[in-house]
């Protein structure tokens, strides 16, 4: 049967950050550790789901999606000086009908098997889909759908036909398909009924295809993953024996860890940690790739955001420089949803910029001052997958916007809690007076950077439109993108499209990460890619 045990009931009933509590423990385990384990300080306060689509945002895709388990398509992550690239995976081809556009024909690799022995075939994909998509599925996992449904919104149905060739459908025409593809992780049936057809108790027993099995699974703790000798790519077999992923959401704790020596490698370390962990002989790793942290805005009935004056006056009154200076350097300052020289980012005819005097005469215009502020509350997290140094950072903003005449007030929830509040979208929080929401995401797909975001349809529960925007000028712009299957013609639309939300200020543009990673020196191999995503199979550990 379908599980239906939320992830609260999972934590034990307690909140998820309830789960710092347990990490003198996890950490002491940990810290005994034979000289072959990578020992990870994540961002996120609990485990992600081992169930092949996990949660925690990208970071949870980071170290449980994509070392588990394998995609049909999955991403080149093997450059440091190349954004990445789609590459075949468990597919290695994927083409769109001629006859039919909205179907797309995928070929599936010979000779991969399951962390089981079982060799892959269609309809294991078929069954991995069915837990993400159909609802009425004796296998269907509602946590899984949580989060595959918004990558692939368009999906109408599929089907095995034979052993190797798997059948995808969309209800219109969709050129981003194979994005879609990159976060269903595969797994099958017999895996399932082996863990007694719950989902709950498949977590601790996960099987998938990827370069690593999971041996042990504990979601307020840790998880180990052991190295798989029978990957089907032999490139990309471990070159460590063991991963021990530890939740540490507390930016102090993550650094403690690391000087203390019971993590190895950690997220997002603090910036004013960061001049004394080099000089300590840490490894400070950063890299562009492609990131945003925004604020959406809400754009139903009453929200102040509906008036493009107050955009317009709160992405003047930002102080992105200052916010630099206060990161230590590691941020670029916000300048859209994509960094200047991406492809996708276009030439707005108003970049971003700051200028608080134009940001207070705007506010004049729209009727309110410092005396008669616009008063209204904005949902921020304390830590996650790329949010950076949430808390420091949504004060500076707070101080830059008071001063032009906005006072915000916060809701701070626990980063999988935000997540949650993403999906119900901005109609759901309206009566808790919420108008904005700060999340930030990888923006590495069109899909992922810019349709989700501005398509009408694309509003929850199907996707990510949070704030319910709706505007015939982009539907049109995004509907010739679904049609159109050049590269070269998809980027000169989506160059477009951008150029007109930075001109229209639809989110508060804010900062691009750098994406920092501290780590021992004893951490070898590793290749920063220029993705929310890492392979971490390079890496040895050395004495």
């Amino acid at each position: 049967m379908p599980s239906s045990l939320s992830r609260r009931h999972l934590l034990g009933g307690g909140a998820a950050l309830g789960a710092a509590t347990m990490l003198p423990y996890d950490i002491a385990l940990a810290q005994a550790a034979p000289g072959g384990t990578l020992r990870v300080g994540m961002t996120a306060a609990a485990i992600p789901l081992s169930n092949g689509v996990p949660d925690q945002g990208a970071e949870g895709h980071r170290f449980m999606g994509i070392t588990v388990y394998d995609q049909l398509a999955m991403w080149d992550l093997s450059s440091f000086d190349n954004p990445p690239v789609i590459r075949p995976g468990l597919a290695t081809a994927w083409t769109v009908d001629p006859a039919d556009p909205k179907r797309w024909i995928i070929t599936l690799r010979e000779g991969v098997k399951f962390h089981d022995g079982k060799v892959l075939t269609a309809e294991d994909v078929a069954f991995s889909f069915d837990r993400a998509f159909r609802s009425d599925s004796p296998h269907f996992d509602n946590r899984a759908a949580a989060q595959a449904r918004i990558r692939m919104p368009t999906i109408a149905s599929w089907r095995a036909e034979g052993e190797k060739t798997f059948i995808v459908e969309t209800r219109t025409p969709d050129s981003l398909v194979p994005f879609g593809l990159t976060w269903i992780g595969i797994t099958h049936r017999g895996a399932w009924e082996a863990a007694g057809r719950n989902w709950d108790t498949f977590l601790n027993r996960a099987v998938g295809t990827g370069p690593y099995r999971l041996e042990s699974f504990s979601i307020r703790e840790r998880a180990v993953l052991v190295r798989n000798p029978d990957y089907w790519d032999a490139a990309r077999i471990p070159k460590h024996e063991r991963v021990i992923l530890l939740p540490l959401p507390e930016a102090n704790t993550r650094v403690a860890a690391l000087r203390s020596n019971q993590v190895d490698f950690i997220e997002a370390p603090p910036p004013d940690a960061v001049p004394s962990l080099r000089q300590a002989g840490f490894q400070i790793v950063t890299n562009t790739y492609p990131h945003t942290w925004t604020w959406h805005f809400s754009m139903v009935d009453g929200s102040p955001w509906r008036d493009i004056r107050v955009r317009r006056a709160a992405n003047l009154a930002v102080d992105r420089s200052g916010m630099k200076t206060m990161l230590g350097g590691l941020m670029v300052e916000g300048a859209g949803l994509l960094p200047p020289g991406h492809p996708w980012h276009g030439r707005p005819s108003d970049p971003v910029r700051t200028d608080v005097a134009a940001a207070r005469r705007l506010m004049a215009e729209a009727g309110f001052t410092a005396r008669n502020p616009l008063r209204t509350r904005v949902a921020i997290s304390p830590s996650g997958s790329g949010q950076m140094q949430p808390l420091p950072m949504n004060e500076a903003v707070q101080q830059n916007l008071k001063e032009i005449g906005i006072e915000i007030d916060f809701e701070v929830v626990e980063w999988n809690a935000l997540l949650g509040l993403w999906r119900e979208g901005a109609r759901a929080l309206a009566p808790r007076g919420i108008t904005a929401i700060n999340v930030s995401y990888s923006v590495h797909d069109p899909f992922a950077a810019l349709v989700r975001f501005l398509k009408t349809e694309m509003a929850p529960p199907a996707s990510n439109n949070w704030g319910f925007f709706s505007d015939a000028g982009y539907e049109a712009i995004m509907d010739r993108l679904y049609t159109t299957f050049d590269p070269a013609a998809q980027d000169a639309l989506l160059a477009e499209l951008h150029a007109k939300a930075v001109d229209d200020r639809l989110f508060l543009f804010v900062a691009h990460d750098l994406n920092p990673r501290a780590m021992s020196r004893r951490v070898q191999g590793f290749v920063q890619a220029q993705s929310w995503f890492q392979d971490l199979t390079p890496i040895r550990m050395g004495s």
